[in-house]
């Protein structure tokens, strides 16, 4: 497979028997060979998304002695500025910090393990400047949580397990939402060697749900014969991708693959690109126990979601 495949998720939900299967081995061939897939027809009003963005473009125009009231680092929630982050190191590649700043939400429920709340679900920040931004970004969270369920049960049915396979580990779920806005080159300059808007990682956690913006600077996926494509384009769809703890819950039936978001571009000097990215993982104390073959092709350790996920975070943390 050498490009990303576009997936009409309209059958899976209103479509009977034979569409939903169609639905389900579209996605598992997807997933086997390139760990990507654009959907559409996932019920998402795009005005939704768009209004998302809107809202954080006013957040990230604020001067800098503000946004620095809610500055965070990697994996809390607030203001992440320029220079905190660099996803290269996930890999092991040392890179330049990512050229992008970002503002993220995310679970906020704790579960009353003083460990685990301080780590997976810490109060969010709605900045003051942008009080739009908490009833949107509130609307947007749960919408993305109702579609990552509905694909995790699709994942299920992909595989031949129980549809609750994947969700009974997932009723008080970790994730987290970042708004990256990727600067033009005419304001952050020429790229260091090696630099890039995000630089090349897989994701950590299930499935990712990206809403991007087409540009000359944007996502480029690695295909199965070692080379990078961009990846395409369909107005109002959704990027998905798995993150390496489904993938190593498959048995690595599925990849989850390098993908990275190119540097801008000295022929779009101007180009500013907003994404809302999220990332969903599983109950943070859920023990994830390989699928072996036949289903998967080989059994890996098991894993406390936590603990996994923790020593990736740490990992791109400038």
């Amino acid at each position: 497979m050498r490009t990303v495949p576009v997936v009409d998720l309209g059958p899976w939900f209103h479509g009977g028997p034979e569409g939903r299967a169609g639905v389900a081995e579209r996605v598992d061939e997807a997933l086997r060979e390139i760990g990507f897939l654009l959907v559409t027809g996932h019920g998402v009003p795009p005005e939704l998304g768009d209004r998302v963005r809107a809202a954080a473009r006013r957040f990230f125009a604020l001067p800098h002695e503000v946004k620095d009231r809610y500055a965070v680092t990697v994996g809390e929630r607030g203001w992440l500025p320029p220079g905190v982050e660099a996803n290269g190191y996930a890999e092991g590649t040392p890179t330049p910090p990512d050229l992008k700043e970002t503002f993220a939400v995310g679970a906020d429920q704790p579960i009353g393990r003083p460990e685990i709340d301080a780590e997976w679900f810490l109060e969010n920040v709605w900045p003051a400047e942008v009080p739009e931004m908490e009833p949107l970004l509130t609307e947007y969270l749960a919408r993305m949580r109702a579609l990552a369920d509905e694909l995790l049960v699709l994942c299920a049915t992909a595989l031949g397990v129980s549809p609750g396979f994947f969700t009974s580990q997932a009723d008080h779920p970790s994730y987290t939402m970042n708004i990256n806005r990727y600067p033009p080159l005419s304001q952050v300059g020429p790229p260091e060697p090696g630099q890039f808007r995000i630089g090349p990682h897989t994701d950590f956690g299930t499935v990712t749900i990206l809403d991007r913006q087409p540009g000359v600077g944007g996502l480029q996926v690695y295909t199965p014969d070692g080379e990078w494509i961009d990846a395409p384009f369909v107005p109002g769809s959704f990027t998905i991708n798995i993150g390496d703890l489904l993938a190593r819950w498959t048995g690595d039936r599925w990849r989850s693959n390098r993908h990275r978001v190119l540097p801008p571009d000295a022929s779009a000097p101007d180009e500013e690109l907003v994404s809302l990215i999220y990332f969903y993982e599983c109950n943070p104390l859920a023990e994830v126990v390989s699928l072996g073959p036949p289903i998967g092709r080989v059994s890996h350790e098991p894993v406390l979601a936590s603990d996994y996920l923790l020593e990736k975070l740490k990992a791109i943390t400038i």
